[in-house]
């Protein structure tokens, strides 16, 4: 029976479950551990993500006989200029649009008020029954509740922000290390291991980058081509903070299938207040660019690499958002494909899992 893989499934399970168990005993021993993690998570975050951009830069120099610090100060460039570029161009527009809509937001809550009047005006004509003053009041509610907490958390907001700024002056420097010692990580993480465990490690690690990497810059493509189709259509309608909402679809994006739908939002209910048509058009173009995005951008730029159902990836992106918020609603998707990947990889092993960490393999089989 000790032979039998669901038994050692079980018995790995129950181990990591009592190791779990006992490390929230002694907490207070990793605290000083978690604290570095924490400070030091969003800079390293950050710094991958430029990384798995830019990594198709470094690899085309190298591939054309650059020096390492060539293909280094090339993506640094590239950078620097897409940043320069974006703050002369889009960044003042962006600012414009933003106090426009700061300054006419009084104005805009009038509207939106006019708006509920006339469809609770018309309501005995709808053809199920809307109890609109409800709606309405717990859109208030909710309102005011944001509002509140912003306003008496507006230190701690302050001094958080403040420290994020502090944190972001380490990403330059894990993103130059990135650049120039990415082969080196495998290597260490794998040197003190021989046989198959080594070899269980290197295609584990190896199918964690490939994921990552489809993810990090097919996600980022597909954003910018979606927010691009958006923005054309948007101004060809004459919708209103054009530029902006478009942005805003364009992070909203990086959530797969959720994003795009929360990112819609906004634009419905500024269309609908500067004109009732114009929600009609926005209406389409949104379903239009997602049609596109959906069928044809995506298939051609990610392929199936991923392989996530809608379904998984809507209940993956709720519970990651009541218990992380927004920073966890970014994160779920390629941390969830990481683990996937992880346990593919032992799956893959399952048949001889005491090997996988026991017995030997000829070192020719492992690739340095």
């Amino acid at each position: 029976m000790t032979n039998k893989v669901w038994f050692q499934s079980g018995v790995a399970i129950i181990m990591t479950l009592i190791i779990i168990f006992m490390v929230t005993k002694v907490d207070y021993v990793f605290k000083p551990f978690i604290t570095i993690f924490a400070t030091i998570a969003l800079p390293l975050l950050l710094a991958a993500v430029l990384y798995y951009i830019t990594i198709p830069i470094q690899e085309f120099l190298e591939r054309h006989k650059s020096p390492r610090w060539l293909s280094i100060i090339a993506s640094l460039l590239i950078i620097v200029i897409v940043v320069t570029v974006l703050s002369i161009s889009v960044i003042p527009i962006v600012s414009e649009q933003v106090h426009n809509l700061v300054t006419r937001a009084p104005l805009l809550q009038r509207e939106a008020t006019n708006v509920v009047n006339q469809l609770m005006a018309q309501r005995d004509r709808l053809p199920f029954e809307v109890n609109i003053e409800e709606i309405t009041d717990k859109i208030v509610n909710f309102g005011s509740t944001i509002f509140t907490g912003i306003i008496s958390n507006a230190f701690k907001i302050i001094m958080n922000t403040v420290s994020v700024a502090i944190s972001l002056v380490l990403v330059p420097f894990f993103y130059i290390f990135m650049l120039k010692d990415h082969e080196r990580l495998v290597p260490m993480i794998t040197m003190p291991f021989t046989g198959r465990l080594k070899l269980f490690l290197l295609d584990a690690l190896k199918d964690i980058d490939l994921t990552l990497r489809a993810f990090i810059q097919g996600q980022m493509l597909v954003s910018s081509i979606l927010c691009i189709i958006l923005y054309i259509g948007y101004l060809a309608i004459g919708l209103d903070y054009a530029l902006l909402l478009a942005i805003f679809a364009l992070f909203m994006n990086v959530v797969p299938f959720v994003g795009p739908w929360v990112a819609f939002l906004p634009a419905g209910i500024l269309a609908l207040i500067q004109d009732p048509m114009m929600f009609v058009w926005v209406s389409l173009i949104t379903l239009g660019a997602q049609q596109l995005e959906s069928h044809v951008i995506t298939p051609n730029v990610m392929g199936n690499r991923l392989q996530m159902h809608p379904l998984t990836v809507i209940t993956i992106v709720l519970a990651a958002g009541n218990i992380a918020g927004f920073i966890g609603i970014l994160v779920a998707i390629p941390t969830y494909a990481v683990i996937k990947s992880i346990i593919q990889n032992i799956w893959r092993y399952r048949r001889d899992l005491s090997d996988t960490f026991t017995s030997d393999v000829p070192e020719k089989r492992i690739i340095k």
